[in-house]
């Protein structure tokens, strides 16, 4: 955590009544006759592009049809069965580059039917219902350990606990959910969401949790195998690529990951200190969400750099326009050379890039950013993998359905190289892996 003592990075930039309306549901939910409304402009597609550019596959036409029939509790059962966490990627999903992006009506009219918000529509509905829709199956006598609380741990355990496995999972934060609990920006997910999705998938039964259980530190994968029937690898990636110039380490300059987590857990944004003038290196949702998330606490100016060019970030255009609309600056094309100041940060020393033979170098053509505070967000990294393992391109290599170099051993999620770092991605993961550890267990 950064020094409150810093010059610059201070508390309590604006009133409570800021506080609470800047932190507020980014998106409302619907209210029933707004649903039916939006349900209305789908055209129930026979072979629907939406359902395609879903990683999950949910069947997007019929659970829009049925929220247009007055069953929403219907529909969220059509979105569970495919994405037991359909109602957080309601919140966080890019929807706007997958299934809102392949709309008929985006490609038609430019204003696509509001998918998202429909999946909210319909799963906080059946979420608000008593009762599990979900029963387990017959006990197996089968055991598996999951490794990780995030988005991929979850979907697997659920999966597998619905097929009457008893399952353990072995969290290494105080709270579970991952990147759900720690690394999505706040206004997102408001009022606690994480964690009531978090029960509310518990609450098909015969799922232990375990907290404060990281892997290499309180367990290892050999002594799970020794245990579990099999084990589930989803711990995600737990270290943070260094900027690697003069200054990196001087006080100011910190994690983006860890200040968005800070900010997750803070019980008061009033206390969370903020710079005044904010720099934040990346190009990624993280990097939008350390940003924006700067701006609504206090900070006057935020810039965000990025070394490549706007179309090479893999943030969506949707989340860059609402960075830019939140009032931070973006700048493409420049990398970081120098962290200037005398003991605390003061400035930033960028220089243009070029991308020339031997890829992607820095210019001679300079330019400082006045800074006190500056977020690092290019980029994380596989922390401590067993041995054992295959690791490509510095994550798990995996086959199939999340089958791992080492027998009886599945990973998922971002810890694996197949996604594209996205909850929904991590999910389809889990899923399809608890599927096919299902298979072996019982042949």
């Amino acid at each position: 955590m950064t020094s409150m003592t810093t010059p610059g990075i201070v508390p309590g930039r604006l009133s409570a009544e800021e506080y609470a309306r800047h932190f507020d549901d980014l998106y409302p939910d619907y209210d029933p006759h707004e649903a039916m409304v939006a349900a209305d402009r789908c055209y129930f597609c026979h072979d629907a592009p939406c359902i395609t550019a879903c990683p999950t596959e949910i069947d997007i036409p019929l659970f829009i049809r049925q929220i247009q029939a007055g069953q929403p509790e219907a529909a969220g059962k059509t979105i569970f069965d495919q994405n037991i966490l359909g109602g957080m990627c309601a919140r966080v999903c890019p929807t706007e580059t997958l299934c809102e992006g392949a709309c008929v009506r985006e490609m038609a009219e430019g204003q696509p039917v509001e998918i998202g918000r429909l999946q909210r529509y319909a799963t906080d509905r059946l979420m608000a219902r008593e009762g599990h829709p979900y029963a387990r199956a017959e006990a197996t006598g089968r055991r598996v350990a999951v490794v990780g609380a995030g988005p991929a741990g979850l979907a697997c355990a659920h999966g597998l606990a619905r097929q009457g496995h008893d399952v353990v999972i072995f969290e290494a934060r105080e709270k579970p959910g991952g990147l759900n609990e720690y690394g999505i920006a706040a206004y997102k997910t408001p009022h606690d969401f994480a964690q009531a999705e978090v029960a509310w998938v518990l609450g098909i039964g015969g799922i232990t949790l375990r907290q404060g259980m990281a892997l290499g530190r309180d367990i290892t994968l050999d002594g799970l195998r020794a245990e579990f029937d099999a084990v589930f690898l989803g711990m995600g990636l737990g270290g943070v690529n260094a900027l690697g110039v003069a200054g990196d380490a001087r006080e100011g300059v910190r994690d983006a990951v860890d200040f968005i987590a800070e900010l997750r857990q803070a019980a008061d944004l009033s206390a969370l200190p903020v710079g005044r003038h904010v720099v934040v290196i990346g190009g990624g949702m993280t990097a939008v969400d350390a940003a924006v998330q700067s701006k609504l606490l206090g900070a006057e100016h935020v810039t965000m750099v990025y070394r490549r060019g706007r179309e090479r970030m893999s943030a969506s255009d949707h989340e860059l326009d609402h960075a830019a609309t939140a009032g931070v600056k973006i700048i493409t094309g420049a990398m970081p050379v120098a962290v200037r100041g005398n003991g605390a940060v003061r400035e930033v020393e960028f220089a243009y890039s070029v991308d020339g033979p031997d890829g992607l170098a820095p210019s001679d053509e300079r330019f400082r950013l006045p800074a006190d505070q500056v977020f690092r967000a290019i980029g994380q990294t596989l922390d401590g993998a067993p041995e054992g393992l295959v690791i490509e391109g510095g994550k798990i290599a995996v086959e199939g359905a999340g089958r791992t170099s080492v027998p009886m051993v599945w990973a998922g999620g971002d810890c694996t190289g197949g996604g594209e770092d996205l909850t929904v991605t991590a999910v389809a993961q889990g899923r399809d892996a608890a599927a096919d550890m299902h298979a072996r267990l019982m042949s």
